[in-house]
């Protein structure tokens, strides 16, 4: 199984871009010229890889600039064509990085997150192909726990105190298979689930308390030089364990993952992980306008210019180490967004501009796309919401009109004050149902109807309030 080759034959196969576009409706109202132009950014990479090798390097991915103001989807619409995709994907902030030589996250650290993404998305497929094997191996574990040999280390064994056996003396035949024979009816009864409930004291893995290793005087870690401490210290020292109680049915669960882990090929991981990343993976890379410079080329504009001048290359494609190995760049597809509210595009370098031929520009969102939000996407608040109180025996539904006016508040909101766009629903709903997330003993068990007069009560203030954003905002 080859995770990149078995994602291509799908993609060729089922995601043609107009059905890429339908499935990202289901959850993004609206902003159909963003839907559109990513998903034949996509497609083209996925017909990149039928080329013949020796034209496949030279065509390079059309990168996307998203321009629009906060709230109006354009990380959703990234993260959710990755989800959709099976694709590796990150979101970064530019402003978290700063140029080389300063304090702070260098931007080779985000090709590095990638990476570590897609390891973690082919283990995650490796592990699920052997699931049935790591199954039978961590019941067949349990059971030598529950039935052991006899040896010195488990002096208080009836058969070991019969035959006096002592370390580095081989047990008899006869009790070998006396024991082996237990164990096979022991591991049909865990299998059947009779003993579920029954504890066990098993050894486990400790992870490494270390996650990342810093270079002595440095900022740097040892990742950035292409090693794996962690790894390189397992080969000088045996793993750490440590006992736990645990219920039988939970142990299995554990040892299932532990036993996985022995039957994969952690080479070939590696080496898929860096394919995946390389072909398929994607980074969104938010707040870009807020490194645009203003060409005044002084103070801060001089950073700013700085940390483009540093991602340049790894857009343009470059090289990079990380503990997994060397990986390209060369095809990584790069989303940009950014409000450029008070900067423009026309703002960044020109070679930073030059590596995003896309530009998409995204509209606001108006109290039609609110009531569309909340009442036609598959992931919708009122949605959310109607499941989390559930959970505590109270149903609550909404009426249209109530959705409607939630709708025009949210709208009101966002023109008298920051337009923070979809986000502004959070806020409205919670005021309106705050009462009966609250008073859960009033409203157990029954069945309340939000309608616009129970809308209107609860943002009373809100709508009444001229100057919303001095005297009351959410």
């Amino acid at each position: 199984m080859n995770y990149l080759k078995d994602r291509i034959e799908y993609l060729m196969a089922d995601l043609v871009p107009s059905r890429i576009v339908n499935l990202l409706d289901k959850y993004i109202i609206g902003q159909n010229e963003a839907k559109k132009s990513i998903a034949i950014a996509i497609r083209n990479r996925y017909r990149r890889m039928k080329l013949k090798e020796e034209y496949r390097d030279e065509v390079i991915p059309k990168n996307i600039l998203m321009i629009g103001p906060t709230g109006v989807g354009k990380t959703e619409i990234a993260r959710r064509v990755a989800k959709i995709l099976g694709a590796p994907f990150i979101k970064v902030e530019a402003t978290k990085y700063t140029e080389v030589g300063y304090v702070g996250r260098d931007v080779e650290s985000m090709i590095r997150d990638l990476v570590e993404v897609s390891f973690r998305n082919v283990q995650a497929e490796k592990i699920k192909s052997v699931e049935e094997k790591s199954y039978e191996e961590a019941i067949k574990r349990i059971t030598e726990i529950i039935k052991p040999y006899p040896t010195s280390s488990n002096p208080n064994n009836p058969i070991f105190s019969i035959f006096n056996i002592q370390q580095n003396i081989s047990v008899p035949e006869e009790i070998k298979r006396d024991i082996d024979n237990q164990r096979k009816e022991l591991f049909e009864k865990i299998k059947s689930g009779q003993m579920n409930e029954e504890y066990i004291e098993v050894d486990l893995e400790s992870k490494p308390l270390i996650e990342a290793y810093f270079i002595p005087g440095t900022n740097m870690t040892f990742d950035q030089y292409g090693i794996d401490m962690n790894e390189l210290f397992s080969s000088l020292y045996p793993k750490k364990t440590k006992k736990k109680k645990l219920k039988i049915k939970e142990a299995i669960d554990i040892l299932k993952i532990e036993e996985a882990k022995k039957l994969i090929d952690y080479d070939e991981v590696k080496k898929e992980a860096i394919e995946l990343a390389e072909n398929l993976g994607i980074i969104f890379i938010d707040e870009i306008d807020k490194i645009a410079s203003k060409g005044e080329g002084r103070g801060p504009d001089v950073s700013r210019e700085g940390v483009q001048r540093d991602l340049l290359p790894i857009i343009e494609g470059t090289v990079v180490l990380t503990k997994y190995g060397s990986v390209k760049t060369d095809h990584i597809l790069f989303i940009a967004a950014g409000a450029f509210h008070i900067s423009k595009p026309t703002d960044l370098i020109p070679e930073l501009q030059g590596r995003f031929p896309i530009r998409v520009k995204l509209k606001n969102l108006n109290k039609e796309d609110f009531y569309k939000i909340l009442k036609q996407s598959e992931n919708s608040l009122i949605k959310q919401y109607k499941l989390l109180l559930e959970t505590e025996n109270i149903y609550i539904d909404f009426t249209d009109d109530a959705i409607l006016l939630i709708s025009e508040v949210a709208e009101n909101l966002n023109n008298s004050t920051e337009n923070i766009g979809a986000r502004r629903l959070h806020s409205i709903i919670e005021k309106v149902i705050e009462d009966i997330s609250f008073d859960i003993e009033k409203y157990k068990n029954q069945s309340i109807l939000i309608d616009k007069s129970f809308v209107h009560n609860k943002l009373e203030e809100i709508i009444q309030i001229e100057d919303k954003s001095s005297i009351y905002i959410i």
